[in-house]
């Protein structure tokens, strides 16, 4: 319990504000000291220096109670305004979906995992605490979704990643109404989750939308949120933002590999600020992740590793060349590690792997990896040698009891 003046009680709720927990580290600290400068507060320097704060592991503290009066955010959910009265009592059958609120939406860590592309651009965007929409475009498999994942699990910050379909729609976003033991419960849809909890909003693969996704350009003003069923407004917390990925544009796919996206519309992409282009990890970066892959997995393999990669190499720079219509990307490297560690075979691994793909297309980069690794053959070969011995060993035994 502390006696703290009403600027340290400013700072302090701005602080918390930012940090969106009961607790905060060091790091957090450093991380306010610039958005501290932007709310014209004082840094506070006071909650570590003069013990105000119980201290719960190495450099991470609790933020105190004031003046005998908890900091913790209130939850007004089942308040019920006065000139809201009689409205809830003549619709006994409406109630308010219960929220989980300590419950924490911050993605796991990925022990492996290897930041590449503009994966330290996201994250200052993140750290600035500023409500800043981010649309990051890029060919499939190639880490656009994890790596937002993974600057929020590093941060510690919520996220709500909603994958995005041609059937999602307002109801799926911003809430509807359910009938749950005969009553009618309405239920926060994942938009006013992450607004309400200063968290991120992530809009995966939101070129498959359809012009239903338009009721969120409020929330990508960043501003206050009509429910129109409820007539509730729900204002964004601070810390709250949107990220979108997509495999295009918002333009559609003119070459049909992404079939299922669409147009999206004009004023909907103009919310987002910037764009993001992320490409696939450099030679050296994938060489890096794939072995670091292998390593968890037990079957590390350098040599096979680097084969892998400069194969994919090669395959993507005859794509871009327009000399092949399929690619490997590095999520299809991490499935042929996987097979690789299941059965200990390399062209067993790339093959079932490759499989998905046209039976010309797969023949030709099995046969491409075959002439990158002399420890590999093909296994079409393989079976046709084993057939021919066979028959001509048959052959010979045929021969062998033939009287003439």
């Amino acid at each position: 319990m502390s006696n703290l003046s009403e600027k340290q009680i400013e700072s302090m709720n701005a602080f918390r504000s930012f940090v969106g927990s009961d607790s905060f580290t060091r790091a957090d600290y450093s991380d306010f000291k610039s958005r501290a400068k932007e709310l014209d507060v004082i840094l506070p320097r006071f909650l570590i220096r003069n013990n105000v704060c119980e201290k719960i592991n190495r450099g991470e503290y609790r933020f105190p109670t004031v003046n005998g009066t908890s900091t913790e955010t209130v939850d007004t959910s089942n308040m019920v305004s006065p000139e809201k009265t009689e409205e809830v009592s003549l619709a006994t059958n409406v109630i308010e979906f219960p929220k989980n609120v300590t419950e924490s939406y911050v993605p796991a860590k990925v022990s492996n995992y290897v930041k590449f592309g503009h994966y330290n651009d996201v994250k200052t965007i993140k750290k600035s605490g500023q409500f800043y929409p981010v649309f990051i475009t890029g060919l499939s498999g190639n880490g656009k979704t994890m790596m937002i994942e993974q600057v929020h699990a590093d941060l510690k910050k919520e996220l709500f990643r909603v994958n995005i379909t041609i059937e999602t729609d307002e109801d799926d976003l911003i809430g509807h109404y359910a009938l749950i033991d005969g009553k009618t419960v309405w239920q926060d849809g994942p938009v006013v989750m992450a607004m309400e909890r200063g968290a991120t909003l992530l809009l995966d693969e939101v070129d498959l939308a359809s012009n239903k996704i338009m009721c969120l350009q409020p929330v990508l003003e960043g501003n206050p949120l009509l429910i129109k069923k409820e007539g509730r407004i729900v204002r964004p917390k601070a810390g709250f933002s949107v990220m979108a990925t997509a495999n295009t544009k918002g333009k559609g796919s003119e070459d049909g590999r992404f079939i299922g996206t669409n147009i999206l519309n004009e004023a909907f992409l103009e919310r987002f600020p910037i764009t993001v282009e992320q490409e696939y990890p450099s030679v050296s970066v994938e060489r890096k992740i794939i072995n670091k892959l292998m390593f968890s997995l037990g079957c590390l393999d350098e040599e096979f590793s680097g084969k892998l990669v400069d194969w994919a190499d090669l395959i993507r720079k005859t794509f871009y060349d327009g000399g092949c219509d399929e690619i490997i990307a590095t999520r299809r490297l991490v499935h042929i590690v996987h097979a690789f560690s299941i059965f200990k075979d390399r062209m067993k691994a790339i093959a079932m792997c490759v499989a998905r793909f046209d039976d010309q297309t797969k023949e030709t980069f099995m046969d491409l990896y075959s002439k990158l690794d002399e420890k590999v053959s093909m296994p079409s070969d393989e079976t046709e040698e084993g057939e021919d011995s066979e028959s001509t060993e048959k052959e010979e035994e045929e021969e062998d009891f033939k009287p003439w």
